[in-house]
């Protein structure tokens, strides 16, 4: 559909005199047809999860229903998030930059920032507002289950507050997915409540978005409802079920070498990836360096890993076989996403064994850890992990679906161009005709839906759209990055600046910041400008855990 069409379709979908039949009829022509009516948009966040875990973008994990949305939607190769879990919630919810918002770093209690004040207070500030406040005033239902972790201690701060309409979840950053407790426990509204001995966090939290799906269709079914499904799922502690942990144990004894060379050719095979495309260098240890029993452990946190997404996969299908049921599939736009790429935390070899997997510890965070090694694997082909804003840790898989709004000439395919997470709220505002406050920052991102109609850019590449012809900027705890057209200036920390052409080099192998110095210093300079008006407090390098073990034992910098 060109941009004329697609004023014309928007314009009568949100409300714009009629133009006449033949004109729309024109506009149309050769597309999908389109719903008059809003769509329904469910944003389902996962947390944790690698580049390659899903099928549809090379994993071997179970993923039929995920790969079916991805089948009978739109891949995103180049989506970006903010290397983190609450920077990320932060940005998404708001279509701001993470600092811009409060949690410059991480969530923090009021008055408890993590090392540096001001607008890092470590949790949403007034000036901003939420997709669910903003679709909340053009008559849309809100609706959240799953893990808030913007905010805590201030009540102010929790889902109600900040325009959902009903909240089943976790307010904190982890959880046990058996038995949450103390103040990682499971709350609705802004009760707490007690979980049962049936409780899964991942059935529970779908089983919870269903019924409040139910129930918003049956009060109001001409009224649309946005829903964010924010899994916890697989961040740690691993706790996957005895039967999906069984489902993978013994499929990873080949080890990261294995794994990461087998995805990389599946990608390959997909169209993910060029032929000639390499992966980073792995990371961690020889795998015939470990021993047998060693092996056999890396094994089942790998296999715990395996069995949590393919329950998240799982309860993907549940939701969409519930959204049939109640007559809401075809007009519900669903994205999928992950937080950050895999989770290096845990240390190099991770935690945990088939032991632990079948006997988890309960109402703790204690528990299985993927490790360094495998997350390095579950990225592939990319670089780093969770933390970095390279592409291992700041580049997610994402599907839209949409049956009445992307063509079927689009479906199945990919969208190869760079977006970002602020870019779900300039979508959310064009799909809902709603007004974002005058009074609050301009929303940072660019709406993604024109990209959902756009014509088959397999087909015809000059159609495809560049939805950000202005660069893209990240900073998370001193790691940088800035995405201008094909251009990626990046930083490790306080190491030196590194640029990369990801037309040529998407997995950031061939660093050209002395061969094209220019263009580095060009990029350095306005990552600066960015960085200054944005609230960057500029560490050279800060760490949480570091930060927090400093405090509580001060003294040991003293010797």
């Amino acid at each position: 559909m060109n941009r004329f069409a697609w004023t014309l379709w928007m314009g009568l979908a949100l409300g714009a005199p009629i133009l006449g039949a033949a004109i729309l009829g024109a506009a149309i022509l050769g597309t999908t047809a389109m719903a008059a009516e809003r769509p329904n948009i469910v944003i389902v966040l996962v947390d944790d999860m690698g580049y390659s875990d899903v099928g549809c973008y090379g994993g071997e994990i179970e993923t039929p229903n995920i790969d079916g949305l991805a089948e009978n939607g739109l891949r995103f190769t180049q989506f970006y998030n903010s290397g983190r879990c609450c920077p990320t919630r932060a940005s998404l919810m708001t279509g701001l930059h993470p600092h811009q918002v409060g949690i410059g770093h991480m969530t923090a209690p009021p008055g408890q920032p993590l090392g540096i004040t001001g607008p890092y207070q470590g949790y949403l500030n007034n000036d901003c507002v939420t997709i669910a406040q903003v679709l909340k005033s053009s008559g849309y239902h809100t609706m959240m289950t799953g893990k808030w972790h913007l905010g805590i201690e201030n009540k102010s701060e929790w889902p109600l507050q900040r325009g959902f309409d009903r909240f089943y979840g976790g307010l904190s950053g982890a959880f046990n997915y058996f038995q949450p407790g103390g103040d990682r426990g499971i709350m609705e509204g802004n009760e707490a409540v007690t979980t049962d001995k049936d409780f899964y966090a991942t059935d529970t939290f779908t089983d919870k978005a269903c019924q409040y799906i139910s129930e918003a269709v049956e009060a109001d079914g001409d009224q649309p409802f946005f829903l964010y499904l924010a899994y916890n799922a697989p961040h740690w502690p691993l706790n996957a079920k005895l039967e999906d942990f069984q489902k993978y144990k013994g499929k990873y004894t080949g080890g990261w070498d294995q794994l990461m060379k087998d995805r990389l050719a599946k990608q390959q095979q997909l169209g993910l990836f060029e032929a000639d495309t390499f992966y980073a260098s792995h990371e961690g240890p020889q795998w015939d360096s470990l021993g047998k029993r060693k092996r056999n452990d890396m094994d089942s946190i790998m296999a715990a890993y395996a069995g949590c997404i393919d329950s998240i996969d799982q309860n993907i299908g549940k939701l969409t076989r519930h959204l049939r049921r109640v007559k809401q599939y075809d007009n519900t736009l669903i994205f999928f996403l992950s937080d950050n790429g895999a989770c290096q935390e845990g240390g190099m070899l991770g935690k945990g064994s088939a032991a632990m997997v079948k006997d988890p510890p309960l109402k703790t965070v204690d528990g299985v850890r993927l490790g360094q090694a495998w997350a390095n694997a579950c990225n592939t082909p990319f670089r780093l992990y969770k933390h970095f804003v390279h592409e291992g840790g700041a580049c997610t898989p994402m599907i839209a679906h949409w049956p009445q709004g992307i063509p079927a000439t689009r479906r199945g395919g990919f969208y190869r161009g760079a977006a970002y997470l602020p870019d779900f709220m300039a979508t959310c505002i064009d799909l809902s005709g709603a007004e974002y406050p005058s009074d609050k920052p301009a929303v940072r991102g660019q709406s993604l839906v024109p990209v959902l109609h756009e014509t088959d850019p397999e087909t015809d590449p000059e159609t495809e759209l560049v939805v950000h012809q202005s660069p893209m900027y990240w900073e998370h705890e001193g790691n940088a990055a800035m995405r201008m057209g094909p251009w990626k200036l990046v930083r490790q920390y306080q190491q030196p600046w590194e640029l990369y052409d990801l037309d040529a080099d998407r997995t950031e192998l061939n660093n050209l910041a002395e061969v094209r110095a220019e263009k580095r210093d060009e990029m350095v300079e306005m990552w600066e400008i960015w960085a200054t008006k944005t609230g960057v407090a500029f560490p050279e390098r800060f760490n949480m855990y570091e930060h927090l073990k400093q405090k509580k034992n001060p003294a040991k910098d003293d010797i």
